[in-house]
């Protein structure tokens, strides 16, 4: 491990805005997130998969009338995105180092609002489709955890991923899909904040010419 690693995983131990293994409050904070980690207790939104958080954060700094949380299993990622959030005195918003199987150990029933899926890994091998954030085992998750009308958002670059997340939804007795396109920035009246929050990766693909898909859907 770099020592620059090695300094930023000794920082994320010290920053209260990141829960992660070795912290007390870690499994700790299950139907409790909005009493005993957020100064305010307003509706959560929870970014699956968030990197180093860019994503996240900017939601945080756009609605500031929510709160937000990152999750990722790579504490070198959310440090970037906890530094980021600290640079701008953003108090709506946290990280949570965890594997995506274990939501239910850390959120309570209904407890989230909202969740946000963005540019995953496609894992286009067949034998890799259980291992995607719309495979069914996660909306199976998704949908104990969010809150009843709460909704799921996904971004994407790769259509194939696309075409198999829109047929799983489809096909999902009780989900519902509300708004879908393979060209995001041709139907921006989809998502208000479509411009202006943005992630390093969707940034880097619009400037090669490939299409932002985006699903939005609701599970129950």
């Amino acid at each position: 491990m770099s020592r620059v690693k090695q300094k930023r995983f000794a920082n994320n131990a010290e920053r209260p805005d990141i829960v992660e293994p070795g912290k007390a409050n870690f499994q700790q904070l299950a139907g409790r997130w909005q009493t005993e980690f957020f100064t305010r207790p307003n509706p959560i939104t929870l970014e699956v998969g968030c990197g180093k958080g860019d994503y996240t954060v900017g939601l945080a700094e756009r609605y500031p009338e929510r709160n937000f949380l990152g999750l990722d299993i790579k504490g070198d990622r959310i440090w970037k995105g906890s530094h980021r959030a600290e640079q701008l005195g953003l108090t709506n918003v946290g990280f949570v180092r965890m594997r995506a199987l274990d939501l239910l150990q850390h959120f309570g029933f209904g407890e989230l609002s909202e969740i946000w899926i963005t540019f995953p890994d496609p894992r286009p091998r067949l034998g890799d489709a259980k291992r995607r954030l719309t495979a069914p085992r996660f909306l199976d998750l998704y949908q104990q955890i969010l809150r009843p009308g709460g909704l799921v958002h996904l971004k994407t670059d790769d259509e194939a991923l696309f075409d198999y997340s829109l047929e799983v939804v489809q096909q999902r007795p009780g989900a519902t899909v509300l708004a879908h396109t393979k060209d995001l920035y041709e139907t921006p009246e989809l998502l208000p904040h479509a411009e202006d929050i943005q992630t390093h990766y969707e940034r880097r693909f619009r400037a090669e010419g490939i299409p932002i898909k985006y699903l939005q859907f609701q599970l129950s």
